[in-house]
């Protein structure tokens, strides 16, 4: 999350095992550790996320992201999310956890992520979560597991969906968004299926995500300082970093990470207005 200006952000004192989701303290809430952020904030009292019937079929490692995306409000920014205009578009983006196993799998619990190809007219060349506009006659499901199907080559069948979050509101880009969280229960093979929309699809370890050596801030064009991740030779940064970090806050995997590291996002990146 996001790092209040002027508040001194504590270092972490040395590994956690918070980076392992899979091991015991992974799976406790991290409420009253140290935090990259100020107090959570919410619009309105309602949770993060309803569950979805494949929710009880979640492992033991994700069962905290379930047990608090549905007890508590959305943490960091996103909280406060505007209300969308009349003239706003449905969209759906999947989160996709897995136990690291399959093909291109570390071993390691990860999250699928894409970059956008850089020749898109909007949010080119941006690090995001697979996803996309809804056709009619869609529900949020359905447009998350079709869109995630085109851009990366991803089996429908293998993911089992296990929360829809609140909808958000992108005022830049005209979308309302409603994330999907799922489980990919049987990992396959995933690629950029289209180069012209997406330039590639990764799977990226969490334990990777919370490191604190690979944690910093951006600035927005209005001025907000968000938060950013270091993923090979790629900053996710914008809506994908904000998401990231709340969903990451949620599931009790955040670490104490370095105050005032600040990335440089590459040149042509498109800044959220």
């Amino acid at each position: 999350m996001t790092e209040p200006a002027g508040e001194r952000v504590p270092a972490a004192a040395g590994p956690q095992s918070a980076a392992d989701p899979q091991s015991a303290a992974g799976r406790q809430s991290a409420a009253g550790a140290p935090r990259a952020a100020g107090p959570l904030r919410a619009a309105h009292p309602l949770p993060a996320a309803d569950a979805l019937p494949g929710a009880a079929a979640a492992p033991d490692w994700l069962r905290p992201l379930v047990n608090n995306a549905t007890s508590a409000p959305l943490p960091g920014p996103l909280a406060g999310n505007a209300t969308a205009s009349a003239d706003s578009r449905s969209s759906a983006v999947l989160i996709l956890f897995s136990n690291g196993t399959g093909p291109g799998g570390t071993g390691r619990p990860d999250v699928l992520i894409t970059a956008r190809a850089d020749t898109l007219r909007a949010h080119a060349g941006q690090p995001a979560f697979p996803g996309g506009r809804a056709e009619p006659g869609e529900d949020p499901i359905a447009t998350a597991l079709r869109e995630s199907n085109e851009e990366t080559g991803l089996d429908p069948s293998s993911v089992t969906p296990l929360l829809q979050l609140r909808e958000l509101y992108l005022g830049h880009s005209g979308y309302r968004v409603v994330p999907i969280v799922g489980y990919w229960s049987a990992p396959g093979r995933v690629w950029a299926v289209d180069p012209a929309e997406t330039a590639a699809v990764a799977r990226v370890p969490i334990a990777q995500l919370v490191d604190p050596s690979r944690r910093g801030r951006v600035r927005l064009s209005q001025g907000l300082l968000a938060p950013a991740f270091e993923v090979g030779d790629m900053i996710v940064w914008g809506f994908t970093a904000l998401l990231l970090d709340a969903v990451l806050e949620l599931g009790g995997w955040n670490r104490p990470w370095l105050p005032g590291r600040d990335l440089v996002l590459p040149r042509d990146s498109v800044v959220l207005r």
